[in-house]
């Protein structure tokens, strides 16, 4: 039986995926949380195989977080079940090391079939975000130029994009709003520009936000 845990803000999320898989007879539903603060704990009071989980749910800032969790949890496949556009936020999570991403517009019939194929080791993503992941590996502009780039630089960058000012970039990190302002002034070095909307543009067509 394959062990899951159940991360998701809203409390009708819970109980229609516990209800539907009740009897299934390769999935229990051992545990459920509201938050993502909740997660370490879950994880550590239950062998829990599978952790299904949203990545806009409470307490969960950045794909940094989540990476962190994952090396702690190395026996727990992650598998993300979101509203979010998966073009857009599968490759980040992807690379953070979830195992898989599933539409929460999807039937519970495709999440089951994603929690048994992750449990066996293999990635579930769809057909156009593979093609995003192999035309990302293609471009050696982007790939040399997001090589240069770190993991938090790239989280400043996606925020960026989505309109944030430094104070509430600052506040979704926890981190110093000077030190934010440090973190741009290095996207511009880095990306050679002198503008937000020119780093804006230059990321988006080198794709460097689809590969953080």
């Amino acid at each position: 039986m394959i062990t899951v845990c159940l991360a998701d803000n809203f409390p009708v999320v819970h109980f229609g995926i516990k209800s539907y898989f009740k009897d299934h007879s390769e999935i229990e539903i051992v545990s459920n949380v509201g938050s993502f603060y909740m997660v370490p704990d879950a994880l550590r009071n239950k062998e829990i195989d599978v952790l299904v989980l949203d990545l806009e749910m409470d307490g969960l800032k950045s794909l940094y977080e989540l990476r962190t969790l994952i090396a702690k949890f190395p026996n727990t496949k992650f598998l993300v079940f979101s509203d979010l556009n998966e073009e857009i936020y599968a490759p980040n999570a992807i690379k953070a090391g979830i195992s898989g991403f599933v539409s929460k517009t999807s039937k519970l019939e495709t999440l089951g079939n994603a929690i048994i194929r992750v449990h066996q080791g293999m990635k579930v993503i769809s057909t156009d975000v593979k093609k995003k992941l192999l035309t990302i590996s293609k471009k050696s502009d982007s790939s040399s130029l997001h090589k240069k780039l770190s993991n938090r630089e790239i989280e400043v960058l996606r925020y960026i994009s989505e309109g944030k000012k430094n104070n509430e970039i600052a506040k979704l990190l926890k981190l110093n709003e000077k030190t934010v302002s440090t973190y741009k002034l290095r996207l511009f070095q880095k990306m050679g520009v002198t503008n937000v909307i020119d780093l804006i543009n230059k990321a988006k067509s080198l794709e460097i936000l689809g590969m953080a």
